[in-house]
């Protein structure tokens, strides 16, 4: 099902693939390790952000609070935003409208 938004799909998930780029160990999300993870190309390693990003948004629609490696991200139904941290400290956000 997915977050409610207001804006366009295509720009909400290429937001969030460029959100999620920022944490660094995003990778274990799909059980991957570091060695796993380098010996990808760029364009391979973009693809399974734009995989995860899809993922989360759905995900998001049932379970608020996802971990994604070392960082976390959240749907905030309030805002309208898709907030990704590392610890206390937020990353970058996704505006849902």
């Amino acid at each position: 099902m997915g977050v409610k938004h207001g804006r366009d799909y295509e720009g909400i998930l290429t937001d969030l693939t460029v959100a999620i780029g920022r944490i660094p160990d995003r990778y274990v999300f799909f059980e991957m390790d570091a060695e796993e993870w380098g010996r990808l190309g760029e364009p391979e390693q973009l693809e399974v952000d734009e995989a995860l990003a899809e993922d989360l948004f759905y995900a998001l629609g049932e379970e608020s609070v996802i971990p994604v490696g070392s960082g976390v991200v959240i749907h905030d139904k309030e805002q309208h935003r898709i907030h990704i941290l590392i610890g206390e400290e937020e990353l970058t956000f996704v505006p849902l409208i």
